[in-house]
C-alpha cells in the first residue's frame, strides 16, 4: 500500500510492515519485563544498599513504562495484521499507535538516564547480581533506541512530502492534470526526484572518479529511475510480497503447460550444422568469455588451487607483456587468462584491462585450435560496470546497409562502440589478421561483455562478412533486464498484489517457506476468491490506489495483450539464433543429487518478461553457465549442492 503517513510526511514503509518489528520488539520487551519483576520480587522491593530509594523508583517505574510499551506493541502488531495490501481501512488508526509509541520513547530514555546515574553514583554495596541487571536493563534501552533512531534514518524518504490529491470524485482517467498548475506541480516533482536519485547515486559511487563521463551516466540513470518509480506509491516490502506471489504464479503456469517440442537444427542453422554441433562450439567460447573476467573468477571458480598457481605468476616483472597488456598492473588478471584458456603468451594480440563507464576491458588473441582472431570482450565486474548496466535508455545505432533506425540498449551501445574504435582505430584487427589473414574472426562475451559482443559483431559485420558471435547470458536472456521487461514487472506486481486477498505478513511468510521448502503453488492463492474471471480485464479499484499519478507505462495486466497496449519504451530484442539451456529433472532434489540439463532452440518472443526465481542471480554466473555448457558437451550430469532449492522444473540458464 502507499507509505504510511506520519509526522506530515510520508515515509519508506508501510501501516503493514510493522508486524514483523514489532513482534521481535515485543518479544524482547516480555522477557524484559518478566527479568525485571522476579528480580523486583526476589528482593520483596527492599534492598540494602545506597541510593535504595532510587532502585526501588527506578524499577517500580520501568516496570509501568515496559508494560505500557507491551500494550502499544500489541496494539500495532494486531492492527498492522489486519487488511490486505491495498486494503489499508482496517488499519487506519494505525498513525496514532506510532504516535503513542513514540512518545513512550520519551520516559524510556528519562528512565535510563536515571539509571546509569544510579549506577554510577549509588550502586556500590548492592548485590553484585542486581547492578548488573541495571546495567543491562540501562545498555538495552539505548541500544533500543539507537537502532529506533536506524531505523527511523532507512525508511526515511526524502521525496516523502505528501501529496497533493486531485478530487476524490473525480474518476482517475479523466483527471486533468494538464492545468497550469498541476503542470507545475508535476515538473517540480520529477526535478526533485532526479535531484535525490541523482545525490544516491553520488553517495553510492563516491569511490569513482567524478569526470564528464560518470556526470553524464549518473543524470541518465537518475532519469531513468526517477520515471521508472514516479507513477507508482509501493514500499519495499510491497515488492517482495509480489515479487513471491509472481514466482508462486510463474510455477503455476510453468507446471500446467504443455511439454515443449524439442528442434534439433535452428530454422537458420546452415545445413549439417545441428544443435550438438553448435553446443560444442558454445562450450569452447564460453571458456574464453569467462577467462576476460580475470583473476576474480578464477580464484572463485578454483578457491583452493586457484591462489597457487597465479602465486607464482602475479607481482613479476613482465617487460614484455607491457607491449599487449594494458590495465593489468600485477599481472594477475592476464596470468588467469592464460591458465584459463591454455593460450601462450605469443598468442594474445592485445589484452586491455583499462574500464571506465562506457569502456570495458576485452582482448584479442589467436585460436589456432579452431583457427579464428578472438575478441573477447568482459562482463559486468565492478562499479563502472553497472553503472554501464543501468544506462538503460535506448539510443540509435546506426548500422551500414540497413534501412531505417536501428536502437539499443545505451550502456552496452557506447561499450561496443569503445571497443570497436580501439580494434578498428587502433589497427589492432589489422595486426591480427597480418598474422593470420586466413583466419575467421570470433568475437565472445558473457553478460554485458554478451551484450556488447552482439553489438559490436552488428558494427563490424559489413568489414567482416563471416565473423562469428557466440553471446552468454546477454541482457535480455536470463535476467531479461530492459526498460519495457521491467515496466511488464512492475504491471504485473500492481495487478498480482491488487488481487491478493491475504496480509502481507501471511504473504512473506508463505513465500520464505515457499523458497526454502517448496510446495504447491496451488496452495498459495493470487487472485481473490470468488472473483469472475472477466473482471479481471477492469482496472481495480486497490491497483489505481498504488497509482500517483496515471503514466503510460501502466496498463491493467488484464489488457497486456491488447492492441491498445502501447508500450512507454521501444522494446529491444536478442539479435541471432538463441538457445536456451534450462535445468531438466524433478522439481526437488537433495543435496548433491545429480543435475542434468537440456539446451532447445528459441526466439526472441521467448525473453519478453522476467521470470522470478531465488537463483536468478547465482544462474547468470559465468561458471555455473560453463559447467552446464560441459555438461551438455559430455552428457554428464554434475553435483550441485544449491540445486536442492529447486522448485521449478526448468529453471533458466
Amino acid at each position: 500500500m502507499p507509505g504510511m503517513v506520519v509526522f506530515g510526511r510520508r515515509w519508506g514503509i508501510a501501516s503493514d510492515d510493522l508486524v514483523f518489528p514489532g513482534s521481535f520488539e515485543l518479544f524482547i520487551r516480555i522477557l524484559w519485563w518478566i527479568g525485571t519483576m522476579v528480580l523486583f520480587i526476589y528482593h520483596k522491593g527492599h534492598f540494602e544498599c545506597n541510593g535504595r530509594a532510587v532502585l526501588h523508583s527506578y524499577l517500580v517505574g520501568l516496570l509501568v513504562v515496559l508494560a505500557l510499551i507491551i500494550l502499544s506493541l500489541c496494539a500495532i502488531v494486531y492492527i498492522s495484521a489486519q487488511g490486505t495490501i491495498t486494503n489499508p481501512g482496517p488499519r487506519r488508526s494505525m498513525p496514532a499507535l506510532v504516535y503513542l509509541r513514540a512518545i513512550l520513547y520519551v520516559p524510556e530514555l528519562v528512565w535510563a538516564c536515571l539509571g546509569a546515574v544510579w549506577v554510577s553514583d549509588d550502586g556500590r554495596g548492592c548485590d553484585p547480581a542486581t547492578v548488573g541487571a541495571v546495567i543491562s536493563a540501562v545498555v538495552a534501552s539505548w541500544i533500543i533506541l539507537l537502532f529506533t533512531a536506524v531505523g527511523v534514518v532507512f525508511v526515511f524518504d526524502p521525496l516523502g512530502n505528501p501529496r497533493p490529491q486531485p478530487p476524490a470524485m473525480e474518476p482517475l482517467g479523466v483527471r486533468d492534470m494538464q492545468s497550469s498548475e498541476g503542470t507545475q506541480f508535476l515538473s517540480t516533482a520529477r526535478s526533485l526526484a532526479v535531484k535525490v536519485w541523482e545525490s544516491r547515486l553520488r553517495l553510492l559511487c563516491c569511490c569513482l572518479p567524478q569526470d564528464e563521463s560518470s556526470r553524464a551516466a549518473f543524470s541518465s540513470i537518475s532519469q531513468l529511475f526517477s520515471s521508472f518509480f514516479s507513477d507508482t506509491d509501493l514500499v519495499p516490502s510491497d515488492i517482495a510480497a509480489g515479487l513471491a506471489l509472481l514466482h508462486q504464479e510463474q510455477d503455476k503456469m510453468e507446471r500446467s503447460r504443455d511439454p515443449d517440442v524439442v528442434v534439433p537444427h535452428s530454422p537458420s542453422s546452415p545445413v549439417g550444422e545441428d544443435l550438438e554441433d553448435e553446443l560444442e562450439k558454445a562450450t569452447h567460447w564460453m571458456q574464453f568469455a569467462a577467462a576476460a573476467y580475470g583473476w576474480p573468477l578464477y580464484i572463485y571458480s578454483n578457491l583452493f588451487t586457484g591462489p597457487c598457481k597465479l602465486s607464482g605468476d602475479c607481482c613479476m616483472s613482465r617487460v614484455a607483456e607491457d607491449e599487449i597488456v594494458g590495465g593489468d598492473h600485477l599481472g594477475c588478471h592476464f596470468s588467469s587468462i592464460l591458465q584459463t584458456t591454455g593460450l601462450q603468451y605469443r598468442d594474445f594480440i592485445h589484452v586491455s584491462f583499462h574500464n571506465q563507464i562506457y569502456e570495458i576491458p576485452f582482448f584479442v588473441a589467436l585460436d589456432h585450435k579452431r583457427e579464428a582472431i578472438l575478441v573477447a570482450v568482459r562482463g559486468t565486474l565492478s562499479l563502472k560496470d553497472v553503472l554501464t548496466d543501468l544506462s538503460a535508455e535506448c539510443e540509435n545505432l546506426p548500422v551500414e546497409g540497413v534501412l531505417g533506425a536501428c536502437y539499443a540498449h545505451k550502456g552496452i551501445s557506447q561499450a561496443a562502440g569503445y571497443v570497436y574504435k580501439r580494434l578498428v582505430n587502433d589497427g589492432i584487427l589489422n595486426q591480427a589478421f597480418s598474422i593470420a589473414p586466413e583466419y575467421k574472426l570470433v568475437i565472445t562475451g558473457h553478460s554485458l561483455g554478451a551484450g556488447a559482443a552482439s553489438v559490436l559483431a552488428i558494427l563490424l559485420r559489413n568489414s567482416f562478412p563471416t565473423l562469428q558471435c557466440y553471446a552468454f547470458s546477454p541482457p535480455g536472456g536470463l535476467l531479461r533486464l530492459s526498460i519495457p521487461n521491467m515496466e511488464d514487472l512492475k504491471r504485473k506486481l500492481l495487478k498480482i498484489v491488487s488481487n491478493c486477498n491475504k496480509p502481507k505478513y501471511r504473504i512473506l511468510l508463505q513465500g520464505c517457506w515457499y523458497e526454502l521448502f517448496g510446495g504447491d503453488p496451488d496452495d498459495c492463492p493470487t487472485e481473490m476468491d470468488n472473483r469472475r474471471e472477466q473482471e479481471l480485464s477492469q482496472p481495480l479499484l486497490g491497483e489505481e490506489s498504488l497509482i500517483v499519478r496515471h503514466s503510460s507505462s501502466y496498463q491493467s495486466l488484464g489488457s497486456d495483450e491488447s492492441p491498445a497496449h502501447t508500450p512507454a519504451h521501444l522494446p529491444l530484442f536478442l539479435p541471432g539464433r538463441i538457445l536456451h539451456i534450462t535445468e531438466d529433472g524433478p522439481t526437488r532434489r537433495s543435496c548433491f543429487s545429480q543435475v542434468r540439463y537440456r539446451a532447445d532452440w528459441s526466439n526472441e518472443m521467448a525473453f519478453r518478461s522476467i521470470l522470478i526465481s531465488p537463483r536468478m542471480l547465482t544462474d547468470h554466473m559465468p561458471d555455473i553457465v560453463l559447467r552446464a555448457l560441459g555438461t551438455l558437451t559430455k552428457d554428464k550430469p554434475f553435483s550441485l549442492c544449491p540445486s536442492s532449492l529447486s522448485d521449478s522444473q526448468h529453471n533458466a540458464i
